[in-house]
């Protein structure tokens, strides 16, 4: 099978291209694939924003063990994660922020991240609601916690 097919118009002149089925045959092919492949992408895409979140409350706890250091306590659920960007009336002169280098993010998926102070099991909890924004679920709707 010729992957090009030539004409000869005159003497000098050729026209080459592809058959319109030489065309629907690679465009079946590259329908395929994409197939195939398309959805183990977009699968990918919820497990790097559950990991992404998880840096990010990584992060967080960091930068509150280190807010913990200067001021002698983690802040109050008032204060919230802002604390680490702005000192609170409380810290006083011991603060030595800010903590974060561009702010509280929100979660991968645009909620705010939940701080809650004394948690439910330690000093602080840091908490991600996921993908539908609620308490609760499984899979990329599952809560994300610092415990």
């Amino acid at each position: 099978m010729d992957v090009v097919t030539c004409k000869a118009t005159s003497r000098r002149t050729r026209t080459c291209g592809f058959t319109l089925l030489e065309l629907l045959v690679v465009i079946v092919i590259i329908g395929l694939l994409a197939a195939y492949v398309g959805p183990k992408y977009f699968s990918q895409l919820g497990k790097s924003e559950v990991t992404i979140a998880k840096a990010q409350i990584d992060a967080f706890e960091k930068s509150l063990d280190t807010y913990r250091l200067d001021v002698g306590r983690y802040p109050t659920g008032e204060e919230g994660l802002g604390a680490l960007m702005a000192a609170p009336a409380s810290a006083g002169l011991k603060w030595n922020g800010p903590y974060l280098k561009k702010g509280v993010p929100p979660d991968p998926w645009g909620h705010p991240y939940q701080y809650r102070s004394p948690g439910a099991q330690g000093e602080y909890e840091i908490v991600s609601f996921g993908k539908d924004g609620q308490p609760g679920g499984a899979g990329d709707n599952a809560d994300l916690s610092s415990l």
